[in-house]
């Protein structure tokens, strides 16, 4: 597997590399993988729009 480039924020790094690692799944496991991954970002966009 692949390692996608670092975006210097630890949640959003992590939850890229959760989507790259999601492949490897079965299909509704790729599904919880995304929705995880999408609710890091939401979380994380909001936190920078109080800031």
């Amino acid at each position: 597997m692949e390692e996608v480039g670092a975006a210097s924020h630890p949640a959003v790094d992590a939850a890229v590399q959760g989507m790259a690692n999601a492949e490897t799944l079965a299909p509704a496991d790729q599904i919880a993988q995304y929705e995880a991954a999408y609710e890091t970002l939401r979380e994380t966009l909001a936190s920078i729009d109080q800031a």
